[in-house]
């Protein structure tokens, strides 16, 4: 297979750990964004770029355009996975907290694509990791009101992009998620256990990102064992 170059935001731990070092392993060039780069660093991987960023913090984004443009010159594949979970009754998540919900889970997603996409061809792929508490009709769990909502909205904006690039590429798609064994999970619902690891499904990620555009655009895929 020829190397492809790939960009993951949220590498430190959990499923975008795991899919830098699949993707690494497998002799791709992979660009690992995240505020704690060291996990990744630590791999000393030839095939792996990594530098601090912040979805939040707009000069972190400059960073990307700059290293792509003088380093790559395309892109193949985006992963947006980076992500924050919130368990908080409604009644007490402030204004802030719904804030940073959204500028990280969807306004961060927004503009990393707007900073790759001119740099993407017509076969490439920008696959987003959402999540099974944004699909409507599926069940919903209190506490999640910030979370559930964002990952609605990253369904709708990937839809819409689909549809605004259909003439030239690349694809978009998204990968609503059910529950997975992570840290994230773990610190938002403590002693859950999950009947997916992160490997499991970084495996299967893995596999979608490089292939699913040849079949999917717009579309959202529920990967999920269980409800939600």
């Amino acid at each position: 297979m020829k190397s492809k170059h790939i960009i993951i935001t949220g590498t430190s731990r959990g499923i975008g750990y795991e899919l830098v070092q699949l993707f690494a392993k497998q002799g791709h060039k992979v660009l690992a964004l995240s505020r704690n780069n060291l996990p990744v660093t630590n791999l000393k991987s030839d095939n792996i770029i990594s530098f601090a960023f912040d979805l939040q913090n707009e000069a972190d984004y400059n960073k990307v355009e700059t290293f792509i443009q003088n380093e790559w010159n395309h892109v193949d594949v985006l992963i947006n996975n980076a992500g924050t979970l919130l368990n908080k009754p409604f009644a007490e998540t402030t204004f802030k907290d719904f804030a940073k919900v959204y500028e990280i889970n969807v306004f961060g997603v927004s503009e990393m694509t707007r900073i790759v996409l001119p740099f993407m061809k017509s076969n490439g792929h920008v696959v987003t990791i959402s999540s099974m508490g944004g699909i409507q009709g599926s069940i919903k769990f209190p506490g999640l009101a910030a979370y559930s909502s964002s990952k609605g909205a990253v369904i709708t904006l990937t839809e819409l992009l689909a549809e605004e690039y259909k003439q030239t590429g690349p694809q978009f798609n998204i990968l609503a998620l059910g529950a997975v064994q992570t840290e994230m999970l773990e610190e938002a619902f403590p002693g859950y256990l999950a009947p997916t690891t992160a490997i499991e499904m970084a495996e299967y990620i893995f596999d979608f990102s490089l292939n699913g555009n040849k079949y999917y655009n717009g579309k959202v895929l529920q990967v999920s064992k269980s409800t939600p």
